[in-house]
């Protein structure tokens, strides 16, 4: 409701609702750091055993996959230096940590071996907290406000996030983190859609891609706070403690509720506020797009029976929950296609890094093109770009070079995620401001949904990858299809009702083009 005071004021509380991306990467994308399990064996008498000694306490234990020769076992020693027998690891494990946390929850608490399902079982606990946390609270900031829930979804990320810190163990730990993960995807929603209902239509691709591209930045800033502290609690207190600032907020004048929540609401009282500051405080340039709605004499609600009915909003939600579906779970399939089919896993770093930076490739991918071509072509090419990578890879791996496999990987980590990125901002573009939230909370559930195979994967040692990546990819090329159906919503205001975003429909393919040059007026030969 300060909006109308002008651009300046605009831009500043864009900034605003950017600036919390930098310390949610830290708690959103911290998981494969805390749960890499570095090579370990069982821990033997003495400080450092000689390699002479590990053979001779540990048994060879023979590869998984073709060409693999082995090596000493992890989770198993010899019985007092027999070989006739073996047993499980009795004083605990020694771990040899090169890459991320020199102490992380699989180290601290020793999650290998017998306990190692608790890592996939942590990892999927906290994708399914995200999962609840935009469902529930992309409904509440739709509801509550998007102010409200900010501040509620803010001091929960606070307050679960100090807990995680001082966890003791597992158990704790996995249902701390679930609630962290329900807080932090509420204010990442809710700094969503609040960001975007800021901005103008001319101006929305670009405050996102800065959006993206500082949650980028916090995500490698993670990397290097990794190095520096080593710890895992330090690392994740270093996410949740500078989150106290942004509680300031609440603070009058500070962060404002979004007027177009507002113009829904029956808060008449800060309606008129926002109408006395428009006409009395604004510049020459201030929203042309809000002044035309905001003379509305009824506010209407969301009226249930109509959103049964909306059957156009409900086929772009099922559109753009089936692409980000597949765009997010798909990305597991690039990242690990080397290491699945030739067994050699790159190192952690290079896995990291290449996803982080095709992420931030992508978002100025989409700021260059998007406008230029439109919402639905570049989702259409980032699907079909991705369909492609997948269908070389598998029909033909077995003839594809190193440096081929690692370049047609990264086209398609590059394409899905892009694709990704653009679903969150395509939906939030076509669902009307009464529901925003919630349908950009269904489209990023369904992403997590997505997600959720790499966990699984990962508990079953990859057993399948080759079944679990058709299917990704013949569901792409199904996306791709149902893609034709969404429509337009380039420079488009963001409509506000449920009638507004029944509107955002997709021409139809045999219109026929009129001409609305008038026929030349002949002149009667009578008179």
């Amino acid at each position: 409701m300060v909006l109308a005071l002008g651009r300046r004021k605009q831009r500043m509380f864009v900034c605003l609702s950017i600036l919390p991306n930098v310390f949610l990467a830290f708690l959103l994308s911290s998981d494969p750091l805390l749960t890499l399990a570095s090579p370990h064996h069982c821990r033997l008498p003495g400080p450092s055993p000689a390699p002479q000694v590990l053979n001779a306490s540990l048994p060879w234990e023979k590869g998984d996959r073709v060409g693999d020769i082995g090596g000493l076992s992890q989770c198993k020693q010899y019985i007092n230096g027999t070989h006739s027998e073996v047993e499980n690891c009795v004083a605990g494990w020694d771990y040899n940590v090169t890459e991320g946390l020199r102490n992380n929850i699989v180290t601290e608490w020793d999650l290998v071996c017998a306990q190692y399902w608790l890592v996939p079982v942590e990892e999927v606990c906290f994708i399914l907290g995200v999962l609840t946390g935009c469902l529930g609270l992309g409904f509440a900031a739709d509801r509550l406000g998007r102010l409200k829930t900010l501040l509620i979804s803010l001091t929960l990320s606070v307050v679960f996030g100090v807990l995680v810190c001082v966890s003791p163990s597992p158990p704790i730990f996995i249902v701390m983190r679930f609630c962290l993960a329900v807080a932090s995807g509420g204010v990442y929603i809710t700094l969503y859609i609040t960001r975007l209902e800021l901005c103008d239509p001319s101006l929305r691709l670009l405050v996102t891609m800065l959006a993206g591209l500082t949650t980028v930045t916090g995500e490698l800033l993670l990397l290097g706070v990794a190095l520096g502290c080593q710890s895992w609690r330090g690392l994740l207190g270093a996410g949740a403690v500078p989150l106290t600032v942004f509680l300031t907020y609440g603070i009058p004048g500070v962060f404002p509720e979004s007027p177009r929540w507002l113009l829904l609401s029956e808060r008449s009282a800060d309606i008129n506020s926002f109408s006395e500051r428009r006409d009395g405080e604004r510049d020459d340039e201030s929203f042309t797009e809000l002044e035309s709605e905001s003379s509305l004499s009824t506010r209407p609600r969301l009226s249930f029976p109509e959103l049964v009915h909306s059957r156009n909003i409900w086929k772009n939600i099922c559109v753009l929950g089936f692409t980000s579906f597949i765009s997010h779970g798909i990305s597991h399939c690039y990242s690990s296609f080397r290491g699945d089919v030739r067994g050699t896993a790159p190192s952690f770093y290079w896995t990291y890094l290449l996803s982080v930076c095709a992420g931030g490739g992508a978002w100025l991918l989409l700021w260059a093109t998007v406008d230029r071509c439109g919402r639905r072509g570049i989702l259409l090419l980032s699907m079909t770009m991705t369909g492609l990578a997948s269908l070389i890879l598998l029909g033909l791996m077995e003839y594809l070079s190193e440096a081929a496999i690692t370049v047609f990987s990264v086209m398609g980590l590059f394409s899905s995620q892009a694709a990704a990125s653009l679903c969150i901002l395509f939906t939030a573009e076509v669902m009307p401001t009464v529901i925003r939230g919630s349908g950009v909370g269904t489209v990023l559930a369904l992403g997590c949904v997505g997600r959720l195979t790499s966990p699984l994967m990962d508990l079953r040692n990859h057993y399948g990858y080759f079944l679990h990546h058709v299917v990704y990819s013949s569901l792409a090329l199904l996306a791709v299809l149902s893609i034709l159906l969404l429509p337009e919503s380039k420079r488009k205001p963001l409509p506000q009702t449920l009638a507004d975003g029944e509107q955002y429909r997709r021409p139809p393919l045999g219109r026929r083009r009129r001409d609305n040059v008038p026929l030349l007026a002949t002149p009667n030969p009578e008179t």
